[in-house]
């Protein structure tokens, strides 16, 4: 289902944006992922943590304008609105809500209707392109996020459905599941660390930028490898979708070894992503929501964590 061509409206998630000659410079401090990095054909992603290093939102980030655009969970959007304007207040930079501004698509095995709009997107992860207005960001293999300004988005749309058929959210999510993506929800705010989500992996963590909120735990966890949680991909022998949050359990453990990150239907089971304790999951034996609760079974991963790769970034 994930494999097949089509588009959708990326509907669950909103846009922050922070403009202003002090943009750049203000998100150094705040962000996990380097800014400097950055660049018209280079977007990333990227979290936000508090001062012990737990996630108060992750997002893709790219530059626009005379600043930076951050796609996160809708819900997160004026949270973190409120808590940023905080800290940008003696800064030359203005903090708004821009979700109405944008329509963002997701587009899988949709190069050539992107190359019809202008949009040559190079294969390479976190590639962008412009042209007349328009974004497109390669968000990891075969997929891609589609920027349109609204009032181009009925056009657009109309140029997406000639080409390709309209499929739902959770298809999008389905492949973000299994490119290996973890994603902060309103459940799970402040619950997990970068590495626990394997952002470092993803190129969403930059241990060579300095000084950020949280820096020293998510730099600690990193050089001195004491991470005992880390994200997963599992298959969960049920029909009904878990929530991000429900808690996952192993007989060998006396309390809850894990919690659901995101999850999606996928044909006649359902796949998600989940933060583990590495120890229960490599004996395997695990379960949602209770320990008489449906199995889960690990699956692959599209990539390898390797710490000494990624502290060169």
């Amino acid at each position: 289902m994930a494999d097949s061509a089509f588009f959708c409206t990326l509907s669950h998630e909103g846009v922050l944006a922070v403009r202003g000659v002090d943009a750049g410079k203000f998100l150094q401090g705040q962000l996990t992922c380097n800014i400097n990095y950055l660049s018209d054909s280079h977007a990333s992603l990227g979290a936000r943590c508090t001062q012990k290093g737990r996630m108060q939102s992750s997002f893709r980030i790219l530059l626009e304008g005379d600043g930076v655009l951050l796609a996160m969970a809708s819900e997160l959007l004026e949270p973190q609105l409120a808590d940023l304007k905080k800290y940008a207040v003696f800064s030359k930079s203005k903090l708004t809500d821009e979700s109405a501004a944008w329509v963002r698509f997701g587009l899988e095995h949709g190069d050539k209707v992107l190359t019809s709009l202008g949009l040559d997107l190079p294969s390479e992860t976190d590639s962008v392109v412009r042209s007349a207005g328009l974004i497109a960001i390669r968000v990891s293999t075969d997929r891609a996020e589609l920027w349109v300004p609204a009032d181009q988005a009925d056009a657009i749309k109309a140029k997406l459905s000639a080409a390709l058929p309209e499929g739902e959210l959770n298809q999008w999510l389905l492949g973000q599941i299994r490119a290996g993506i973890g994603q902060v929800m309103p459940s799970t705010r402040e619950l997990f660390i970068p590495q626990m989500l394997n952002l470092q992996a993803v190129g969403g963590v930059s241990f060579k930028k300095g000084c950020y909120t949280g820096q020293e735990i998510v730099a600690r966890m990193q050089y001195l490898g004491k991470l005992k949680r880390r994200l997963y991909r599992v298959q969960l022998d049920a029909s009904e979708l878990p929530e991000p949050g429900t808690p996952l359990f192993a007989p060998s453990h006396g309390s809850a070894i894990g919690e659901v990150v995101i999850a999606a239907r996928a044909e006649e089971k359902i796949e998600l992503l989940a933060v583990l304790q590495a120890e229960a999951a490599e004996a395997g034996d695990l379960h949602l929501g209770a320990l008489e609760g449906p199995a889960l079974h690990l699956l692959d991963l599209p990539y390898e964590l390797d710490r000494d790769r990624e502290i060169q970034r």
